[in-house]
């Protein structure tokens, strides 16, 4: 069992930068995957980026590729979402998850965190 929790949301206008923040309850296993994802308001809930946390891989839904990067702190417990270049289509609410298998479907990632809502005006 662990714990999510999102922080680093905001209002930021079209171009601007946002740094999220995902904090667990444990330290995150080496073999274990942690995603982000998004909700837009009448939209499915869609994948971002993913990371596996001990070898570092990572990978990104084409429409942030080159935009935002994940990272992991040193500590073992925060990953982080840097999103530049942001763009109205970008608002959404932002959630991380955590599970074992490398994924991008929501399904996939038992663990979840509230989210944190992140809006970009033009």
């Amino acid at each position: 069992q662990v714990q999510l929790v999102e922080s680093g949301g905001g209002l930021v206008q079209a171009g601007g930068s946002l740094r999220l923040t995902c904090a667990a309850s444990r330290r995150i296993y080496s073999s274990g995957v942690v995603g982000w994802f998004r909700q837009a308001p009448g939209k499915e809930r869609e994948f971002v980026a993913r990371i596996r946390y001990g070898l570092g891989r990572t990978d990104y839904a084409d429409s942030v590729k080159g935009r935002f990067t994940i990272s992991k702190d040193n500590a073992g417990n925060k990953l982080h979402l840097q999103m530049n270049s942001l763009t109205p289509e970008d608002t959404a609410v932002y959630y991380c998850a955590t599970g074992a298998q490398w994924s991008t479907t929501v399904t996939d990632y038992p663990y979840w965190g509230q989210g944190t809502q992140v809006t970009v005006s033009p």
